[in-house]
């Protein structure tokens, strides 16, 4: 497991609302989240999703052990080529349902884990 020395502070899904994501005094539809910060997102069709869409994740220093993908309302398995990129990156992908993704976020960086989320709207 990949540990940066940081602590548990950072950006907070503190609920849902409408087809988004409650952080921090903001409301975000689609969604991407780092221990660092918290940033609107208009993904492409999850079909279409690549490594490039995920940029401002993979950019953490150091890079998030894995990356959480909410997929939206229901669980779609994302393209093989963005699972292999971020394999061959060391940075693993879990991907679920976005309240699911959401509530895993939470839990995570409750145990200080270092990770990043890439949450689509929910529908």
């Amino acid at each position: 497991m990949r540990k940066g020395n940081r602590d548990a502070e950072g950006p907070v899904i503190s609920g849902f609302s409408g087809r988004g994501f409650r952080v921090d005094g903001g409301v975000y539809e689609g969604l991407l989240i780092t221990p660092e910060r918290a940033d609107g997102w208009a993904p492409p069709p999850v079909a279409d999703l690549a490594e490039g869409d995920l940029a401002p994740l993979l950019g953490l220093d150091p890079a998030p052990e894995f990356i959480v993908l909410g997929t939206g309302s229901a669980l779609v398995r994302p393209p093989a080529g963005l699972i292999a990129a971020l394999s061959a990156r060391s940075i693993g992908l879990d991907f679920m349902d976005s309240r699911a993704a959401a509530r895993l976020w939470g839990v995570l960086r409750a145990e200080r884990r270092w990770i990043a989320a890439a949450l689509y709207p929910l529908d």
